[in-house]
């Protein structure tokens, strides 16, 4: 698969995001569905690579910015479908789970962040509690002044510079 020779050479080119973790163990682990969620990743500009997060491996989303082909979603299903003038398309929950992905949470975004410089002239949606969601917010973080915030917003808004990252856990 071709989507396997592109993680591949991403994996190689940027061993510390993930230090003694070797292919083998990376290619052990994806079978056919996740190959098709990494594939679609790539094709929506994310540029996924191998992260060692202390909870386990899991391949992210590592472009620069909020992968292109994300953008201008809003955060979940019933925030779209709330929104009475100009919905959008479809929602970042809506299309992670479309392709067997998960959000970044916050604990993800920041360890992300540690390994670089993602998100300076953008923005992404991260898994938001219950509790806030419930009331009709969202949470989105993003890299500023060399710090992450983490902020709160409807979660019925979209921008053309927000969008989300998505994570799949091996």
């Amino acid at each position: 698969m071709e989507i396997l020779d592109t993680l591949k050479e991403r994996f190689l080119a940027n061993m510390d995001r993930h230090p003694q973790v070797s292919w083998d163990d990376v290619i052990g682990k994806l079978d056919e569905d996740q190959a098709a969620a990494v594939a679609w990743m790539e094709e929506s500009g994310g540029e996924p690579d191998v992260i060692a997060f202390p909870s386990g491996l899991a391949i992210v989303d590592c472009a620069k910015e909020a992968p292109a082909g994300r953008r201008s979603v809003c955060y979940d299903q019933a925030a779209r479908l709330k929104r009475k003038k100009f919905p959008p398309e479809s929602s970042a929950q809506e299309l992670a789970e479309e392709h067997g992905l998960s959000l970044l949470d916050e604990a993800d975004y920041r360890q992300l962040q540690a390994l670089g410089d993602f998100d300076l002239k953008t923005s992404c949606w991260i898994q938001t509690p219950a509790s806030i969601r419930v009331q009709g917010g969202a949470l989105f973080a993003e890299k500023r002044y060399g710090s992450v915030f983490v902020y709160h917003n409807g979660a019925d808004s979209y921008y053309k510079v927000r969008g989300f990252r998505c994570k799949l856990s091996l």
